[in-house]
């Protein structure tokens, strides 16, 4: 049985076979795993400290909403919900409380006068903002003995990595 590997970016397109190679592959594949989970815990570590940056009040959960806002501009909670894989109530409560800690605001939908559209408010994106470049310059500090080519080609691997889901 031979596994066809998407394109690697650089035109070619592999293939390996699992039969022979299989336990060599086997274990490339479980330290990728590894290295993943890893990265998993790494990243909700951050996530909970960027989060209590923006504000101490600030749970991960609702962090990600914060970022899914400024990212997006403004949307409806349906849609907020709809893309986050939450029950409407959850996101609800979520955004209520992130009202109550002046980062989200509601505003009426200009085509649609019925509805709200939640966008960042003032102090949510002052706040978040802040907590991004202070993030940024972190990871640059952190980079500092990466060569470019190690850069571009972790940017690479991980948007290939992204783009798997």
């Amino acid at each position: 049985m031979t596994e066809n590997i998407p394109d690697d970016g650089a035109g070619e397109v592999a293939s390996e076979s699992w039969g022979s190679a299989g336990t060599e592959r086997e274990q490339a594949a479980a330290e990728v795993e590894r290295e993943l989970a890893m990265m998993f815990r790494r990243a909700r570590k951050m996530s909970l400290e960027v989060a209590a940056e923006v504000h101490p009040e600030l749970d991960p959960a609702s962090y990600s909403l914060l970022l899914m806002v400024a990212d997006a501009g403004s949307m409806r909670a349906i849609e907020m919900a709809e893309r986050i894989g939450l029950d409407k109530s959850t996101v609800s409560r979520q955004i209520a409380n992130l009202e109550r800690l002046d980062l989200l605001r509601r505003a009426p939908d200009p085509q649609d006068g019925r509805a709200r559209l939640i966008q960042l408010s003032e102090s949510g994106r002052q706040r978040l903002d802040g907590a991004r470049q202070r993030r940024s310059r972190h990871l640059r500090e952190d980079f500092v003995q990466w060569s470019t080519d190690d850069l571009h080609q972790f940017a690479r691997l991980l948007g290939k990595l992204n783009a798997m889901y």
